[in-house]
Order: structure tokens, then sequence, then C-alpha cells
């Protein structure tokens, strides 16, 4: 349990310090976090963990956007953003089941599409900026509002994060079995 409130403290912590440093916005380990519990934790309370960390650091992240930008996040799509999360756990559990490093890769890279594209339809559908047409949704995925970074920018960080910290924690997790003297854990459907 001590890992667990560890890792929370740290994904929570990391989230809140990247919006104090913009190049770094969307930059953080809760997805790789939430995909990667379900390929390696056999206790399922530990897929709690990423939800905890999301929940504490959105309650600051709101605050943050209402004192700086007049607007605070509306509830239903901080609930796009979690079942974005919960998404990621069967996802994980597919490749979990099949182990390899492909398929590793494809379930990052397909978390991180699919967050992309749910939370900025949901921008797109709440935002009383964008255009409720298909020229409006173009620009909720691509330049966004223009007061703000362009949403390409924070689908790269995003992207980025969720395949460096998928990669870290799969490699942590490979050395950690090979330091026990266990065959590779994503390799074991290729042994058998």
């Amino acid at each position: 349990m001590s890992l667990a409130l560890v890792l929370i403290v740290l994904a929570a912590g990391w989230r809140i310090a990247t919006v104090h440093l913009p190049d770094l916005a969307n930059f953080a380990p809760l997805m790789a976090l939430t995909f990667c519990g379900a390929v390696y934790f056999r206790d399922r309370r530990m897929w709690l963990v990423p939800f905890i960390a999301l929940m504490l650091s959105d309650l600051y992240l709101d605050y943050h956007y209402a004192i700086v930008y007049h607007e605070g996040w509306t509830w239903p799509s901080v609930a796009i953003r979690a079942v974005c999360f919960a998404l990621a756990l069967p996802l994980g559990l597919m490749v979990m089941r099949n182990k390899s490093w492909l398929n590793l890769l494809s379930g990052a890279l397909t978390g991180a599409v699919f967050f992309y594209l749910a939370t900025n339809t949901d921008a797109w559908m709440r935002d009383p900026a964008y255009l409720k047409t298909a020229a409006g949704w173009w620009q909720a995925m691509t330049i966004g509002r223009p007061e703000f970074p362009p949403t390409l920018f924070f689908f790269r960080n995003t992207l980025a994060s969720d395949l460096l910290f998928t990669g870290i924690f799969a490699l942590t997790m490979e050395y950690a079995a090979q330091k026990r003297g266990e065959a590779s854990l994503l390799a074991k459907r290729a042994i058998a």
C-alpha cells in the first residue's frame, strides 16, 4: 500500500507541477500508470491509484483554471476524462493476456489517441467558443482556442508522455522480474 501512496503523490504532484511549466502541459504519467497497472498488477486495488491521483490533481487544476482563466471545469468533462482512464484498464487487460512489446506499444498509442479524441470532442461540444459544425470540431482537434496553445501541442505531449512512462514502467517491471530470476513478463506468451 505504501507503493500506491507514493505513486498517488508523485503522479498528482507531477500533473500539478506541469500547470506551472506550460511546455509540459498534458505531459503526465497518469494514463500510462492506469494502462500498465492493468498489464502488471494482479491486485486490482492498485488500479484505483491513478484515479485517486486524477481526482486529487483535478481539484487543484479546477481551482487554478478558475483563478487564472476565470472558468472552471465542468463535471461532465471531468467524467469524460475518468471514462478515458477507465477504458485504459480493459486495454491493459487485453495486453496482459497477449503480452508482447508490440501490444504494449499499441495499447499506449490507442489510449493516447482515444483520450485526445474524446476530450477534444467534449470540449467542442461544451465550449461555446467552438462552432457546432465540422469546422468547429476540426478547430477543437487542431488549433483549439486562440488564447491557448494549439490542441495538437497537448496531443503531442500526451502521446510522448504515455509512450515514455509506459516504457519506463514496463522496463522497471521487466528489470525487477529479471532480478528475481523470472522470464520476461512481456515474452511469456512467446515462450509458452
